[in-house]
């Protein structure tokens, strides 16, 4: 079989065979040949063969391989099952419908498997069955017999026609029995049947004037079928003479798809008869049906023309007898034999066997995509096709059998730039003028994540007032992916990053889908001029691919801080007069009013307005410095004491202010107040004091703590003696005297400015150390110190406590320190408690 593979492969393109062996290794193509017998009119389904075992494959690899079945344009009369690796009949088989009388009957058709890439030829001889009976075209055969036909005269008889052939073909004619003729039978060229009748008996017209037998056609099959015509003879007045043709045999051409009335041939006879008797007609006869339609004669002429489409694919050749009759009824006959000559009328046809779509972008080039049958059904160089792309694409199409070509890729693609391709396969015959074929593929690229996003801005900048609202959007980030589907789905992520020590989430969020950035929480420009932080775009492809971008938040300053009195310092007590001599002259300068505003722009400038005053027209206050002058001379009509009130606003929308008010004394000087100086004197020695107390205490407490610890870890570090952890916090054993009885508990707290002094005070946290004091006398101190730290974020206070034995009473004292740390002004603020045995 292989060798018959490659003979034929010899033929086509005369190759050597091993120039054959090296192109099947070259292109890794198996090729086969079967052939299988299987009679006409089988059922649809019946068995034809197993495939699989007679090639020698696997039913696995039928279906890995996609096997299939390419027809051409003939019409799939089978079916392969893949399943089973055999091949059914899939539709009724007509061998004459199929094949005609060309004998014997088959069909091919080719069996493709790929990965790698197979074809075996596989074809199908198809067994004549008798389905059909002999048919005469005439159910009457006329006549016309002149008496003084000479014994031996030959009448040739219309033929029957049998579709059949072979043994359940056209066997032989039966003429029913008579005096006068008797039955021969010819056998033409193409193998056909005829018969006529020859005169054995000189007829009488007066005697029998016309005859009735009846032909019998009947073939081989069985059982035996037959059919039946009427010959009817009428005998006419003597005419002696018949024609006679000056050929026996008439050759011609005819050009394929020749117009009709194109004259072919004209043929000649003579009858030496005169009169009517000599008068000769042509007609065709004994011609097979597919002739009749096509070729017609003049009668009187003689001319053989077309009339109708002359089709080489069809019919290569033309056979046909032309009869010559006269008047008399005397024929003769001739055979004339008419060859088709093949024009370029068929384009190329092209067929897809398999076509991939679509392809990915990163695919390799070289990949196939595709495989296309090409076949012309023109002979010679008409029949000889050439394929090509025709645009300018990044594909290529190779031939790797007869008549069978891939179409593969070129270069690397690229969805973004191109995602999908018309590919225009040409298929171009070698006839003169040529005729083609175009076929147009649609190639979809799909994508692979190959591009990262890209945000549409570098730095994207946006500004906000702060005091916002929590969840008010601040700005959208956007990016493009130019990859599709979910390649190109993007979500936005907040990078981790630390603003002013928390993490940037406590402070911005993103929204994943949209790339909305959302404030989490309020600003105050006092505490954050900006945020700066970085979003990261990421696809959904796998891998990930992602970029980052920056994002600049400026917090923008509103006037929500009212400006802030630094002097002259508001206590709620009793204030300090400033003093105007009488002897002031005009604009002098009694004191400044002092203010800040923690806000920034034109919402911390500061203006002055003098509100209310006892006499107006005594001081000025500057509008820009807060200046408080005198705008006249002092007389001794005015008042000793002056009340001057003093309003500080600034310049935001709406203003915010703060009022001062300030004592004036118009004196010369100050009179002495004894119970004044007396008062004072001795709250200035009570706080000294108690500085003083609360100093020297602080700093036995640390010596003696440090101490204590130096000692405990010597004595740790020397000795094995177990440490008490733990005592009662109520109870101490003081040299076995028993438990504390009493408690006092006092407290005092104070702050600098108590309108800044909006604490929050949340759960402390405590450390209770009992030291015990290893000497004999066994004294106990109890040290306990506290810290808090408040959540509040704006007020955050410290606090820290130490409570201190007294060496003398052996009454406890707590002092407890603390601190506000956002607010302004910054002071400590002095708690201080104690309890006592």
């Amino acid at each position: 079989m292989f060798f018959q593979l490659l003979c034929k492969w010899r033929l086509y393109f005369g190759f050597q065979p091993a120039m054959v062996i090296f192109l099947l290794f070259f292109f890794k193509i198996v090729a086969g040949q079967i052939r299988y017998s299987v009679p006409e009119e089988m059922k649809k389904g019946s068995l034809i063969g197993n495939v699989a075992q007679d090639l020698g494959l696997d039913l696995k690899r039928l279906h890995s391989g996609r096997a299939r079945i390419v027809t051409g344009e003939n019409n799939q009369y089978t079916e392969l099952k893949t399943d089973k690796g055999i091949l059914v009949v899939n539709e009724r088989i007509d061998r004459e419908q199929l094949c005609g009388d060309v004998t014997p009957c088959s069909f091919s058709f080719e069996m493709i498997l790929e990965n790698p890439m197979e074809l075996h030829h596989v074809t199908i001889e198809v067994l004549d069955v008798n389905d059909h009976p002999p048919v005469f075209k005439k159910s009457d055969i006329m006549l016309d017999i002149s008496e003084s036909a000479n014994i031996g005269a030959r009448f040739v008889l219309d033929s029957a026609e049998d579709p059949d052939v072979g043994v359940n073909g056209l066997q032989n004619y039966v003429l029913t029995s008579n005096d006068n003729f008797v039955l021969k039978q010819h056998v033409n060229p193409d193998g056909s049947k005829y018969a006529e009748i020859v005169l054995q008996k000189q007829l009488d017209r007066e005697k029998v004037p016309s005859l009735s037998l009846k032909l019998i056609a009947v073939d081989g099959g069985n059982p035996q079928r037959s059919g039946t015509v009427n010959i009817n003879i009428v005998v006419l007045d003597a005419n002696d003479n018949a024609p006679v043709f000056n050929q026996s045999v008439y050759k011609a051409t005819v050009i394929e798809n020749a117009a009709k009335g194109t004259k072919i041939v004209t043929v000649n006879a003579t009858d030496v008869d005169s009169g009517s008797n000599g008068y000769i007609t042509y007609s065709i006869s004994n011609v097979k049906s597919n002739i009749a339609d096509l070729l017609s004669i003049d009668q009187v002429s003689g001319v053989l023309s077309v009339s109708g489409p002359i089709d080489f694919e069809r019919d290569k050749k033309y056979e046909l007898r032309i009869d010559a009759k006269d008047q008399g009824g005397l024929t003769d006959s001739s055979k004339v034999i008419i060859e088709v000559t093949d024009v370029n009328d068929n384009a190329p046809t092209i067929s897809v066997m398999s076509f991939t779509s679509p392809v990915s972008e990163d695919s390799p080039p070289g990949t196939t995509i595709g495989i296309i049958n090409v076949k012309d059904l023109d002979s010679s160089d008409n029949g000889q096709v050439n394929c090509r792309i025709e645009q300018n694409a990044p594909f290529k199409i190779k031939s790797n059998l007869r008549n069978y070509y891939t179409l593969v890729t070129d270069t690397v693609l690229d969805r973004e730039r191109v995602s999908d391709y018309n590919i225009t396969v040409v298929a171009t015959d070698a006839g003169m003028p040529p005729l083609s074929t175009k076929r147009t593929f649609h190639l979809k690229v799909s994508d692979v994540n190959d591009n990262s996003p890209v945000f549409s801005q570098g730095v994207y900048s946006a500004f906000i007032a702060e005091n916002n609202s929590p969840g008010v959007s601040l700005v959208t980030v956007r990016a493009k992916d130019p990859d599709e589907n979910q390649n190109a789905r993007i979500s936005y992520i907040l990078e981790d990053s630390d603003l002013d020590g928390s993490p940037v989430s406590q402070s911005v969020s993103v929204n994943a889908e949209s790339g909305v950035i959302h404030a989490v929480r309020s600003f105050d420009y006092e505490q954050v001029k900006q945020l700066v932080f970085v979003v990261k775009a990421q696809d959904g492809g796998s891998p990930p691919l992602g970029s980052n971008v920056t994002v600049k938040i400026l917090i923008q300053d509103q006037n929500d801080n009212p400006p802030q009195v630094l002097y002259p310092v508001q206590t709620g007590g009793s204030l300090v007069a400033e003093m105007v001599p009488r002897s002031a002259d005009v604009g002098y300068l009694v004191t400044k009013v002092v203010a800040v505003d923690v806000d920034s722009g034109q919402n911390a400038w500061l203006s002055y307005k003098l509100q209310k005053a006892t006499d107006r027209a005594l001081f000025e206050v500057g509008l820009q410095n807060g200046e408080i002058r005198t705008i006249r001379q002092v007389t001794d009509k005015d008042a000793v004491k002056q009340r001057l009130t003093v309003i500080v606003e600034d310049n935001g929308q709406p203003s915010r202010s703060a009022t001062v008010i300030v004592n004036v004394a118009v004196a010369d000087s100050f009179p002495e107040d004894k119970e004044y100086n007396d008062n004072l004197t001795f709250y200035l020695v009570l706080a000294l004091a108690v500085v003083s107390f609360l100093f020297i205490t602080c700093l036995v407490v640390i010596i003696s703590v440090k101490i204590y610890r130096w000692r405990q870890s010597r004595i740790l570090y020397h000795s094995n003696l177990p440490v008490i952890p733990y005592y009662p916090p109520r109870y101490s054993d003081t040299l076995g005297t028993g438990t504390l009885q009493h408690v006092y508990n006092y407290e005092v707290c104070r702050t600098t400015d108590s309108r800044k002094s909006d604490c929050k005070f949340g759960r402390a946290g405590s450390q209770n150390v009992l030291i015990m004091d290893p000497s004999s006398t066994g004294t106990m101190q109890r040290i306990q110190s506290e810290k808090s730290i408040l959540d509040e974020p704006d007020s955050p206070l410290e606090v820290s406590s130490v409570l201190s034995p007294d060496p003398i009473s052996g009454a406890f004292s707590k002092f407890t320190y603390s601190y506000a740390l956002n607010t302004w002004p910054r002071g400590p603020t002095l708690r201080s408690s104690g309890f006592g045995l």
